[in-house]
C-alpha cells in the first residue's frame, strides 16, 4: 500500500467507487443547471448561421435566454452558499505538540508504521470516541489546512479527536492499539476522488443547516426565508441523493483502515476494546450519577476524566465481570503522554459541562470548579440543604400545619404532611416542587443568555458557539413524582447530618452518599417511597429508629 493511496483491498476499491458515484451527481446537478444556457447557445448560433431564423425562433431565443439567466444565477447563489457555509466542526479541547510531545509522537510512529499520512493535529473530546475529522474550511480559520508543495495546493490531513477517559483509563500500548485503526483512515482523505466527495456532502450538510436557521430579522427576512428556502430545498435534495453512496463509502473507508491496521498491535487491540466498553460504562455512570449533581448546583468537578479511573476500578472491584482489570493500574497510563494532565482535564471538563449540561464557557458567580476532596461538603450537603429548603418552602405555600415541637424545618413535619389522604398530599406537593424546579431552571437559563459570550481560559473551546443549552442532555426532565421523593430522601439524609452524626459522601458509581457510622447507606429508597407513594410512614420511621435519627429535632438548610 502506498503512502497516498488507499490500497488496493475490496473496501479501498468500493468506496473509491461510491465516491465517484457521488460526484457524478454532483457532475449531473451541474449540467442541469447548465442545460438551459447550452440551449440558448445553440438558438443564438443558429441564428447568426442563418439557419434558425423568423418570428418563432426569435421569440424561443429571448424565452430561453432568460430562462437561462435565472437558472444561471439561481445555481450560483446555491453553489455560493454551499461553498461558503461552513460545516459542522465538534466542540473540542485543542492539544498543541507542546502540551503533548510524547502523543504526538505515539501517533506519528504509528502512522509511519501503517505507511499513512499523519494527523495534522490532536484534540481531545470529552467522549468515549475517537474519530479523524476534517477542518481544512476556511471558515475553521486553521492557518496550516491547505499548504502549497511545488506551486499545487495540497489538502493537509485531517485532525485525530481522542475520547480524553481513554486517555487516563487506558495504558499507552492499549491507547495506541486502539488508535490504529483510527489514524489508517487518514489515507483516504489524501485520496482525490474521495475528499471532493466529503468536501461536497459537508458543503450540502453546512448549506441544509443554513437554510434552517433563524435568518436577519426585521424587513430583510421577507427577502431572506425564500431565498434560502429554494437553497434548503436543493441542497436537501442533492443530500438525499448521495445519501447511500456516502454510507457505503464511509464503510468501505472503515473497512479498508480496518484492514491496514491488522498489521500492528492486533492481539492488543481485541484487550483496548474490551477497555472501551468498560469505560463508557464507568464513564456515563460518572456523567449521570456523580457529574449531573454537581451542575445542577452551579458546581462542576474539575478532574471529572481523574474521576473515571476511581469509578471504573470500584467497578472492576464489585463486578466479577472486570476482575482483573485494575491490575493494569500498574502500568503506564496514557495522560503521562501529556506535558500538563492536570490543565487538559480542567478544560475537558468545562467543555463536558457545556455539552451534556450547558453551563457556561468559563468559571464565574455561580459556576465554579469543585474538587473530588471537597464533592462531598460542597455538593452533595448542600444539594441535600437546599432540596429540603425548596421542600419546605412548597409546604408553606400550601398551607401544611407547622412542627408540634420545637420551632424550624423539621423531618417530621414532612412525614405528618405526607402521612394524610396519601395519594391527595403526594400529588399536591409534588406538583408544587416540580413548579418550584421549572421556575428556578427557566431563571437560570434567562441569566446563561443574558450574560456575556465568554471563552474560556486559554480559548480551548475550538469551534463552540454561544449557545448555553446542552447538545446532548443526559437525563429527560424528572416528573413531580421523581422529585418528591429526591427531596423527601434529602431533608432524611439532613436529619441524619445534625441529629445522627451521619455524613455526606461520594460513591464512584451512584453518586452522593450518605454515611452512617462510616458505612454507605443504600437502604433508604425503599421506605422512602412508601411514604411518598403510598403515604405509609410506617418503613421510614422504622429505618430512622435503627440509625438513631430524629426526626422532631430542626435541621440547618442552606
Amino acid at each position: 500500500m502506498s503512502s497516498t493511496g488507499i490500497g488496493e483491498s475490496i473496501g479501498a476499491q468500493a468506496a473509491c467507487s461510491r465516491a465517484l458515484a457521488v460526484l457524478r451527481i454532483r457532475s449531473r446537478a451541474l449540467a442541469v443547471a447548465l442545460l438551459p444556457t447550452a440551449v440558448a447557445v445553440v438558438l443564438l448560433a443558429g441564428g447568426a448561421t442563418g439557419h434558425m431564423t423568423g418570428g418563432g425562433w426569435d421569440a424561443a431565443r429571448w424565452a430561453v435566454g432568460v430562462l437561462a439567466a435565472v437558472v444561471l444565477l439561481l445555481a450560483a447563489a446555491v453553489a455560493a452558499v454551499i461553498v461558503r457555509a461552513s460545516p459542522a466542526l465538534s466542540p473540542t479541547v485543542e492539544l498543541s505538540e507542546r502540551a503533548a510531545p510524547d502523543l504526538y509522537r505515539l501517533v506519528r510512529d504509528l502512522a509511519e508504521r501503517l505507511e499513512v499520512p499523519p494527523p495534522s493535529a490532536l484534540a481531545l473530546t470529552p467522549d468515549c470516541d475517537s474519530w479523524l475529522e476534517d477542518r481544512t474550511h476556511p471558515a475553521h480559520a486553521l492557518p496550516t489546512a491547505i499548504r502549497t508543495r511545488r506551486g499545487r495546493r495540497t489538502a493537509v490531513a485531517p485532525v485525530l479527536v481522542i475520547g480524553s477517559p481513554f486517555l487516563w483509563w487506558m495504558r499507552v500500548a492499549e491507547l495506541r492499539a486502539l488508535l490504529a485503526p483510527v489514524v489508517a483512515g487518514t489515507a483516504p482523505s489524501a485520496h482525490p476522488d474521495i475528499s471532493a466527495a466529503r468536501r461536497f456532502v459537508r458543503g450540502l450538510d453546512a448549506a441544509v443547516a443554513v437554510a434552517s436557521g433563524p435568518g436577519p430579522q426585521g424587513p430583510a427576512r421577507l427577502l431572506w426565508k425564500p431565498a434560502f428556502g429554494f437553497v434548503g430545498r436543493v441542497a436537501r435534495l442533492l443530500l438525499h441523493s448521495c445519501q447511500g453512496y456516502v454510507g457505503e463509502m464511509e464503510r468501505g473507508v472503515a473497512a479498508a483502515a480496518s484492514e491496514r491496521a491488522q498489521s500492528v498491535d492486533y492481539g492488543l487491540r481485541i484487550v483496548a476494546q474490551e477497555q472501551v466498553g468498560l469505560a463508557y460504562a464507568g464513564w456515563d455512570r460518572l456523567l449521570t450519577r456523580v457529574a449531573l449533581p454537581a451542575w445542577r448546583m452551579g458546581r462542576w468537578p474539575s478532574r471529572l476524566d481523574a474521576g473515571v479511573v476511581s469509578a471504573l476500578t470500584e467497578l472492576s472491584r464489585r463486578d466479577r465481570l472486570a476482575e482483573g482489570f485494575a491490575s493494569r493500574l500498574g502500568e503506564r497510563p496514557a495522560c503521562d503522554l501529556l506535558e500538563e494532565p492536570g490543565v487538559v482535564d480542567e478544560a475537558a471538563s468545562l467543555l463536558a459541562a457545556r455539552l451534556f449540561h450547558g453551563g457556561p464557557a468559563e468559571p464565574g458567580v455561580g459556576w465554579a470548579p469543585v474538587d473530588w476532596q471537597q464533592y462531598p461538603e460542597e455538593v452533595v450537603d448542600r444539594k441535600w440543604r437546599t432540596e429540603a429548603a425548596r421542600l419546605h418552602r412548597v409546604l408553606d405555600d400550601l398551607g401544611a400545619a407547622p412542627s408540634s415541637g420545637p420551632p424550624g424545618p423539621t423531618l417530621a413535619r414532612v412525614m405528618t404532611y405526607l402521612s394524610g389522604p396519601g395519594q391527595e398530599a403526594g400529588e399536591s406537593l409534588a406538583a408544587g416542587i416540580g413548579a418550584e424546579v421549572a421556575r428556578e431552571e427557566s431563571a437560570r437559563q434567562r441569566t446563561a443568555e443574558a450574560a456575556p459570550v465568554a471563552k474560556s481560559p486559554g480559548d480551548v473551546l475550538n469551534g463552540w458557539g454561544a449557545d448555553p443549552l446542552p447538545l446532548f442532555p443526559l437525563q429527560p426532565p424528572r416528573t413531580g413524582r421523581e422529585l418528591l421523593a429526591d427531596h423527601v430522601t434529602a431533608m432524611v439524609c439532613c436529619a441524619a447530618v445534625d441529629t445522627a452524626g451521619a455524613a455526606p459522601g461520594l460513591d464512584w458509581l451512584d453518586g452522593p452518599a450518605l454515611l452512617i457510622r462510616g458505612g454507605r447507606c443504600s437502604d433508604l429508597m425503599s421506605p422512602v417511597l412508601s411514604l411518598t407513594e403510598d403515604g405509609d410512614p410506617g418503613p421510614l420511621r422504622a429505618w430512622l429508629t435503627g440509625a438513631g435519627v430524629r426526626p422532631e429535632k430542626p435541621v440547618r438548610l442552606v
